[in-house]
């Protein structure tokens, strides 16, 4: 049985905006700014019914209650990751004694979610571009949540490491297809503010995994047998961080209807004017005024529909069949003129993510040695030894305060974001912040207090989270609906090599010479911000 001409075979060959299926953006390069295009201005069809683009469809279902509802919902998605994903460094103080770890073992440690994001995050973007984003984040989610809450019953490193790594496939999933959804659902001259709006939400589940690691991780109360294993504190508490993920998988499920502008792109035209209807009838609730009645301006070729013939099909066939058709995408953000902003956003994410989680994911671990050394973080310490699950207990309440204070330093560089994204442009911003980033990161290294360590940790938490917001508006408005969540999906499967790498790095050096990753951090922030100043600006630009 042969497997049909797929929605990605005839992306590939038909034209798309602009008439070069190798520009699917529709612009001549990638320099100055987008301008605003109504070249598909609405017009009526032979019945009189007048027909919308997405843009102007989207203008005529108004701006209000189901948006914040959009923002809340999705913004919890996100939120879910930050926690999903940071809990593990909260861990590392503690955990390596129960687990008997090594310093080695809790790179790899915190390196496995960003393995399982890796191998998550194209193969999740590919299908959210064929199938919808709904769905891939339903199961994304769910995924996330089971198997992250499942490690709390580890008893044994390796199985650990194992439950974290496939929790990791389901983070891969939602974060880059979180924000393709949720872009698909904005007004444009709204767009920048509102999808920093979302990104601030990671800050809030920040916040939350390091205000439950304060709370419960050093209390004595959580700590009692489970059979034959020992279930100490920090095992609740990576229970207690799985929550977000599955409650939000079953707020994705029961309340969200599916992106619209997938809809138009895949040519189901009612379905697609149904969520143009609600989200009208939500925005405009308390008012009389009715809904206007349109048609929309969809693609004649449906996307996504498996056609099943006579021809017989070995399942080798359909499998290469399968991974071709799964790397077209790539092919094209990698050619014409969308080729230079693909290279370039490829460095940004490697450099970001490296630096970022590299750094952020040992801030629990460096703290812990600031305490002990009352200095720099790359002081040389004499720590306990894992051989012995003593020695980590009492837990030092301060570390996990730190730790909190770190997180919540997020807010100003969220607020500054939100305030003035539409007005300078997500590509100054990130350029910017990358490079003030780069700065506070080389100063770590060199103060010798522990204030002095914590306030510059404090510097780079709220200057970093600016250019990641810039860095998600960014990301959005410079690919297609047919590209954008698989080049999401690519770019941060690349961020999370990177942070593998970086994590790893951390862990083989973090005891011998704590000072190269450091300066590392410090150099490929600073390379980032350099090489941001290649993108177009994108700031209010038409989606496409």
């Amino acid at each position: 049985m042969s497997r049909g001409v797929s929605g990605a075979d005839r992306e590939a060959s038909r034209p798309l905006l602009g008439g070069d299926p190798l520009n699917p953006t529709g612009l001549d390069s990638d320099e100055g700014e987008v301008i605003f295009n109504r070249a598909a201005a609405s017009f009526s069809d032979e019945a009189g019914t007048k027909r919308l683009s997405y843009e102007e469809a989207v203008e005529e279902a108004g701006f209000g209650l189901f948006h914040w509802l959009l923002l809340v919902v999705c913004g919890w998605a996100n939120a879910s990751d930050a926690v999903e994903i940071l809990c593990v460094s909260f861990l590392l103080p503690t955990a390596r004694c129960d687990l008997l770890l090594s310093s080695s073992d809790m790179g790899l440690l915190t390196a496995s979610i960003f393995l399982g994001m890796m191998f998550g995050g194209y193969m999740w973007g590919y299908l959210a571009d064929l199938r919808g984003r709904r769905k891939v984040l339903v199961v994304s989610l769910a995924i996330n949540g089971l198997f992250g809450g499942l490690a709390s019953l580890a008893p044994w490193f390796w199985l650990f490491l194992l439950l974290r790594f496939i929790s990791g496939v389901g983070v891969g999933g939602s974060i880059p297809v979180i924000f393709s959804y949720f872009s698909e659902f904005m007004p444009r001259l709204r767009r920048g503010a509102m999808i920093s709006a979302l990104a601030t939400f990671w800050m809030a589940g920040n916040i939350l995994a390091a205000g439950l690691a304060w709370l419960v991780i050093p209390r004595t109360w959580a700590h009692f047998a489970l059979g034959s294993l020992d279930f100490q504190s920090w095992r609740l508490f990576v229970v207690l961080c799985s929550i977000p993920s599955i409650s939000s998988a079953i707020l994705f499920k029961l309340l969200m209807p599916e992106s619209p502008k997938f809809l138009m792109e895949a040519g189901r035209e009612k379905e697609a004017i149904h969520v143009f209807k609600l989200m009208f009838q939500l925005n405009m609730k308390g008012t009389e005024k009715p809904f206007p009645e349109f048609a929309l301006h969809i693609n004649s070729n449906q996307r996504g529909e498996i056609i099943e013939n006579g021809s017989v099909d070995t399942k080798s066939m359909f499998l290469i069949r399968f991974l071709k058709q799964g790397l077209l995408p790539i092919k094209h953000i990698f050619s014409g003129s969308i080729k230079t902003r693909s290279i370039v956003l490829l460095i940004i994410f490697y450099c970001i993510s490296f630096g970022y989680y590299g750094l952020w994911m040992w801030f629990p671990e460096l703290f812990a040695r600031i305490e002990s050394s009352g200095g720099s973080p790359c002081a040389n310490v004499s720590l306990p030894s894992p051989l012995n699950n003593q020695s980590c207990y009492p837990v030092k309440t301060a570390v996990y305060m730190e730790g909190f204070t770190i997180a919540a330093s997020n807010l100003p560089g969220n607020i500054f974001t939100i305030l003035i994204m539409d007005s300078i442009g997500g590509k100054t911003l990130l350029s910017c912040s990358l490079l003030v980033s780069s700065l506070s990161v080389f100063l770590i290294y060199v103060v010798q207090t522990k204030a002095q360590s914590l306030a510059l940790s404090c510097i780079f938490s709220g200057v970093s989270v600016i250019a990641w917001n810039a860095l998600d508006v960014v990301g959005t408005e410079l690919y297609p609906t047919q590209l954008r969540s698989s080049a999401l999906g690519f770019f941060t499967g690349v961020g999370r090599v990177a942070a593998i790498m970086g994590n790893v790095v951390f862990g083989k050096l973090v005891d011998s010479n704590c000072t190269v990753p450091i300066l590392l951090v410090s150099a490929l922030l600073l390379t980032g911000g350099v090489v941001a100043l290649l993108l177009p600006q994108t700031r209010q630009t038409e989606l496409t």
